[in-house]
């Protein structure tokens, strides 16, 4: 039986593959939202002025991750201040989930954040994303008072973000 891996690294959010995640980011939570299939004009809108340029050095990071070098992942980090870094688009595809990548994943954006300088990690998510909140508390993250306000937004998380283990 062949290992399979799992690779993480840094990519501008236009690039094609990084976009045609972004794409199924949008479309899956638009979709769990409104209960039916959000259309491609939705999905367009969705993206359009989202902020997502600031998901690069020295305000952000955006990682793509890759399963056997399938495009199967993404997830950003926004500083939101000196201390505050935010995660956002969390997303793996359907069909790579159960391979150990969102643990994996969640990690390596907590390094990013760290990397820019960040020592708290703060999200906010909706209740019935149940697989992202159960992501977050299996990882570390409890429950904070809100810290931003939005159509989109029930529950917030926060986690203090530990140096590294050597």
């Amino acid at each position: 039986m062949a290992y399979m891996t799992w690779s993480f690294l840094p990519e501008h959010v236009h690039t094609p593959e990084a976009t045609a995640l972004r794409r199924d980011y949008y479309d899956d939570v638009a979709s769990r939202y409104w209960k039916r299939p959000a259309t491609e004009a939705e999905v367009d809108d969705g993206l359009a002025n989202d902020g997502v340029e600031l998901l690069t050095p020295p305000t952000g990071q955006f990682l793509v991750g890759r399963y056997e070098g399938k495009a199967a992942a993404c997830g950003g980090v926004l500083l939101l201040d000196a201390e505050r870094a935010e995660l956002t688009r969390v997303f793996l595809r359907h069909a790579f989930r159960g391979t150990g990548g969102a643990g994996t994943l969640l990690g390596r954006l907590e390094d990013a954040a760290r990397d820019l300088g960040a020592r708290r990690m703060v999200l906010n998510t909706r209740l019935d994303l149940v697989e992202a909140r159960a992501l977050y508390t299996r990882h570390g993250y409890g429950e904070i008072p809100a810290y931003c306000e939005g159509p989109y937004m029930d529950i917030w998380y926060g986690k203090d973000l530990q140096a590294p283990q050597a």
